[in-house]
């Protein structure tokens, strides 16, 4: 049998089993620009997230995730609960309707001839940006070293707030 691997110039034989593919993590200082520009909107109170590694997963592998990225503002101080960012749409940030998704050769499907409906793009552009970096899986490492596997976060201007997140 050929080797055709090595571990600290030790020559490693045998079948590998490869494991999950894991996008490339990246650092807690490429996160917090994004972070920020939702922080510095005055009509944004507070916004969070689930994240957890399931107890079970029908026979998939069990791996930590993110989920739910949720948004309060000011319009809706009154509701108890928390609008998540719908695949494109929120009741006081805006939505996009319309267009079509077609396959990008360098990445992901991209949603092309859409139109936003709302009271801010930018806004709504912003809150999107933090739900695809927060469940992209680029920031997985820093997101699990900071708060913890099983947790519900919530981000204020004042602090963050950590509670334990209970899933079947």
């Amino acid at each position: 049998m050929t080797t055709t691997r090595s571990f600290l110039g030790i020559p490693v034989e045998g079948e590998i089993t490869q494991g999950e593919d894991r996008k490339k993590q990246r650092p807690l200082e490429e996160l917090q620009p994004i972070l920020q520009a939702v922080l510095d909107d005055p009509t944004i109170l507070e916004f969070g997230w689930r994240q957890y590694t399931p107890y079970f997963n029908d026979g998939d592998p069990c791996t930590f995730n993110v989920h739910g990225v949720w948004i309060r503002t000011d319009a809706d101080r009154d509701v108890e609960d928390t609008y998540e960012l719908e695949p494109f749409t929120h009741p006081s940030i805006g939505k996009v309707t319309g267009g079509e998704w077609v396959e990008d050769a360098d990445g992901p499907r991209k949603r092309v001839g859409a139109r936003y409906e709302g009271p801010d793009q930018a806004r709504f552009e912003r809150c999107k940006a933090l739900e695809a970096a927060v469940e992209g899986g680029e920031f997985y490492d820093v997101l699990l070293d900071a708060f913890g596997d099983h947790a519900r976060v919530t981000v204020r201007r004042d602090g963050i707030e950590i509670e334990f997140y209970d899933h079947d």
